[in-house]
């Protein structure tokens, strides 16, 4: 086992000149490695001062690569000084009026209030009518 790193450490290394990163637990010098790297240097130096496991896993790197990240190895990262990924947790909602009678009020007048406009409606067309 090498040094052990915290993050804010790790995170100083963040220029093309000097740049750390973390993936699975270790810390690795890739400065030498940027010009070399196949998707450019600029996506290691986005990954600096975070765990970058993530975004290296979703790449799907070969295992040769993975055997050059022995070489640039450094040490291993203190996982305390990570700040741990926060689960999304839906707002809760507001709870409605439980009362299942007024619930039963509102839709019986959502029917009635309908009909009864409808029923007027047709009594007024049917009253001007035979007074014609």
């Amino acid at each position: 086992m090498g040094k052990v790193f915290t993050l804010a450490e790790v995170a100083e290394h963040n220029t093309p000149k000097d740049c750390w990163l973390i993936i699975d637990g270790k810390v690795y010098d890739v400065t030498k490695f940027l010009e070399d790297h196949p998707g450019g240097d600029e996506v290691l130096l986005s990954a600096t001062g975070k765990d970058a496991t993530d975004d290296f896993e979703d790449v799907g790197h070969s295992s040769s690569a993975r055997d050059q990240m022995e070489e640039l190895y450094v040490g291993d990262i203190d996982s305390s000084t990570i700040p741990t990924k926060s689960k999304y947790t839906p707002p809760k909602q507001p709870h409605y009026n439980q009362d299942k009678t007024s619930e039963f009020i509102i839709k019986l007048l959502q029917f009635l209030v309908p009909l009864l406009i409808l029923g007027v409606a047709v009594g007024i067309r049917f009253y001007t009518k035979s007074s014609a």
